[in-house]
């Protein structure tokens, strides 16, 4: 047992209570309102530092069969930034501990699958690396932080343990699914090093966005306060801090989003209007371009024999991915690389079959 996992555990916090935000007219990026904390705790020392801006993509890369590919070297790589080769200038094979973040749905539509998902969570907590880091978030209308990232097991699987859907129940206002994801993003991984991840367990059916087959729901809109979040917000503050979203959603998988179906679509954006045609709900098309646009998979809890057995899969490829790091293009007129998105693409050389899977954009924030 680790020192501190039988210390008691910390009183749940809601996060981003008392916290005010504004966008920014000049830049449409979402802000705290000057003066308030960002993190959580203080971010886990590091051994290396980068002086200069490099952008890192995590990539999980699979053969044919779905299985993770180890043993690949930086040679193996190749990184193209708006369609532009650029040098690896870092590169790092799982070596670094992980920072996983587990944000479980505690409202009343996923009430049934309360204890099942508690235990699949105790199953991504085994099969984590040694020295990565876990935090436990739950939600309903609001998101609670049970436990900030710790490497004490105990403690997580105490965390998790103790989340209760029906302690939620007055917890009215929705499920607001992506405010959780952001917040979580938000809070607890700025300044962290290395790989990072949000492990989310939902239904999709967020209440909180407003979100449909209509891409203009996903970006503010005239007619509602400029200060509300949407889920465009929440995908850029996943770009910016490279955190991957591996989501397992308890709803059945729509019969034309297959893997190769998938595959085909991860170069561009899944919310389009020919979508309402697809059969796919909204609430799972919005999980998949969330998952797209981070880098990491979408699961359906019914495809798998367990969902224990889904989340071992999560933690494997977590413990396999690679990081690899850039510097962006400068400007013709030799400026640094200006701010907003920016296309990014891996390849694999001398790997037939496999796949490299990662965030289809990165994000520079307008420095305040």
């Amino acid at each position: 047992m680790q020192r501190g996992d039988t210390a008691p555990l910390p009183r749940p916090r809601q996060l981003g209570q008392g916290v005010a935000w504004h966008r920014d007219p000049a830049t449409g990026e979402l802000r705290r309102t000057a003066g308030e904390s960002t993190a959580i705790a203080a971010p886990r020392s590091q051994p290396i530092r980068v002086v200069t801006q490099m952008v890192p993509v995590t990539c999980v890369v699979a053969a044919t069969d779905g299985a993770a590919v180890p043993g690949l070297r930086r040679e193996d790589f190749r990184v193209f930034d708006d369609g532009s080769e650029r040098p690896i200038s870092y590169f790092d094979a799982s070596t670094q501990p992980a920072s996983v973040a587990l944000v479980i749905d505690a409202s009343p539509s996923v009430l049934r699958n309360t204890q099942e998902m508690k235990r699949a969570a105790d199953a991504l907590i085994d099969a984590l690396a040694p020295l990565d880091e876990a935090a436990v978030v739950d939600f309903s209308a609001h998101a609670y932080l049970q436990l900030p990232f710790t490497d004490a097991r105990e403690r997580v699987r105490r965390a998790v343990a103790r989340i209760d859907a029906r302690a939620l129940l007055g917890d009215t206002g929705g499920s607001n699914i992506y405010e959780a994801v952001y917040l979580a993003a938000r809070e607890l991984f700025p300044g962290r090093q290395g790989r990072k991840a949000i492990v989310l367990l939902t239904d999709g059916e967020d209440t909180g966005l407003g979100l449909t087959f209509d891409p203009a729901s996903a970006v503010p809109q005239q007619g509602r306060p400029a200060d509300r979040l949407t889920f465009d917000d929440v995908a850029r503050t996943l770009a910016a801090e490279d955190i991957q979203v591996f989501a397992v959603s308890t709803e059945n998988r729509p019969k034309v989003m297959t893997s190769a179906w998938l595959a085909a679509h991860a170069s561009a954006t899944l919310v389009t209007p020919a979508a309402r045609a697809s059969g796919i709900p909204p609430y799972t098309l919005y999980l998949a371009e969330l998952v797209r646009r981070s880098g990491g998979q979408l699961y359906f809890l019914r495809e798998a024999d367990t969902m224990a057995e889904t989340f071992r899969r999560i933690a494997a490829k977590i413990r396999a991915e690679y990081t690899l790091g850039f510097s962006p293009a400068p400007r013709e007129d030799g400026a640094s690389a200006p701010p907003g998105w920016h296309s990014l693409r891996v390849e694999l050389v001398g790997q037939p079959g496999a796949r490299a899977t990662h965030r289809a954009a990165y994000y520079i924030p307008v420095t305040p």
